[in-house]
Parts: structure tokens; sequence; C-alpha cells
């Protein structure tokens, strides 16, 4: 998806056949489940499904084209690599045009390779980037909960507190600070989840550099070198014949 790129309704653009956009849709949206680097893309689109316009159409022709270039490419779990369950967190605020709604992603990682993550938008206004990601740290912490307890379960170890990283400053003071203020008291108590976990020692939120941000590419459409950076720094690699080099470190 090219950079910057914001999509509305297009209501004054012609219609396009749904039903195939539909069908496309939903194929990507399975292909989802192992490509994150594919979630941003699709999920933005998905939202237009029941009226979609040319706008729309030409983007998912661009996504599918992407996947032809890179059908080889998927996740590398490597043999040995850690298994400390590690989250990061972004949102980018305002980017739907029409509602004013901010784009909230996740993605959480076992060692370096993620086995989680989402790209949607949030269900309600953020009035600054402070609060939208905020509210996207409360939703990361909802999932780390849970994938805590998923991986205690299927490996029968205690997972320590989990790590989320957050790139912006002002919300994790928010996040660590048990006192309403000026700033939060406006804010949906449900989204003040995230600041029990922080009490119970469940969960620490931790400051990332934007350029270390893997949820980035969850967020917002990236010029191509910077979504190339994320992608290789999400672990999507090209696992085609010929690509892929198989040694004693990545193979059980």
């Amino acid at each position: 998806m090219e950079f910057g790129l914001q999509f509305s309704k297009a209501l004054d653009e012609p219609d396009i056949d749904a039903t195939l956009y539909r069908r496309r849709i939903r194929c990507l949206r399975y292909l989802m489940h192992s490509r994150p680097d594919l979630a941003f893309s699709i999920g933005i689109l998905s939202k237009y499904m029941h009226s979609p316009r040319k706008s729309h159409g030409e983007a998912l022709t661009k996504v599918l084209r992407y996947l032809r270039g890179t059908q080889g490419y998927g996740l590398m779990f490597k043999r040995g690599e850690s298994q400390k369950l590690v989250g990061f967190s972004d949102s980018s605020h305002n980017t739907d045009p029409d509602d004013g709604r901010s784009t909230t992603g996740h993605l959480f990682c076992l060692g370096d390779t993620p086995v989680s993550w989402c790209s949607q938008k949030q269900d309600v206004v953020a009035l600054s980037s402070c609060e939208a990601e905020y509210m996207a740290a409360t939703e990361a912490a909802k999932q780390a909960i849970w994938l805590q307890e998923l991986v205690s379960e299927i490996t029968g170890r205690k997972i320590e507190k989990t790590l989320v990283r957050v790139d912006n400053k002002s919300a994790i003071i928010l996040a660590k600070n048990p006192v309403l203020h000026r700033r939060s008291k406006h804010i949906h108590k449900r989204f003040h989840f995230i600041r029990e976990c922080v009490e119970r020692e469940l969960i620490d939120v931790e400051h990332v550099p934007g350029t270390k941000q893997k949820a980035d590419i969850l967020t917002k459409a990236l010029a191509n070198i910077k979504f190339k950076e994320m992608r290789d720094l999400i672990q999507v690699q090209d696992l085609s014949k010929g690509a892929l080099k198989l040694t004693r470190e990545n193979v059980g």
C-alpha cells in the first residue's frame, strides 16, 4: 500500500464487483494468519466489503501483486531461540477520514518471531496520539494475559512478566500512573485495565525507539524501504527453495 495513503468510503467513485472483492478479501484474510506483513492492508480494505469503490479495488490489486511477488515468504522459527514472550504496541492517530478513529496494532513474539498480531480500528475516537497509544497498549495488555495462559498450558511452564514495548513515552507514563488526572479522566475506565496489569506485575511497559517498533507495520502505510525494513524486523523471510539455507540452528 502506498506511503501515507488514506482510504475513505469514496461515495463519489463508481462501484466495483462487490462479490469478487469480498471473495478476494476472504482469501487474503486466511493468508494473514501466517503473514503479519499483510495485516494492515487487509484490515483497511476489509472495511469496505459492503460497498467497495474503484480506489478500493485498485488497492486490492496492488496487494495481490505484492503477494504474487512474495509467494514464498513466511515466518522463520529458529531452533534454540529464546522462549520469552515480548509484545509491541503501536497506533496511528486519526487515520480514518470518515470517523476520525485511530488504528491499533500489536504484535507478540516468542524470541524474535511473531506468534500473535492484530491490526484494527479503535472503537472510540482518541483526542491525541498519546491517548490512541494508551488505548492500543491496553488492547496489547489483554492479549498478553491471554497468551501467558496459552503458552503456559502448552509448555507446562509459568510465563514470566510479559514486556510490552511502546514508542510513546506519554502513554507509558499514563500506564504506570494509577492516579487519574486531567489527561486521562475522560478516558473510559475499561482502558485503564493496563494500569492494573502493571500494578499486579503481570506485564511491564517499556519504551522502544520508533525504528525498532515492530508493530509499526500494523498501523500505517509505509514507504517501500521502510516497509521492507519492518518486514525483515518481524522475521518475514523468503522461505522458497534456494532462498533458505537449512542449518542445524534452524532445523529441529
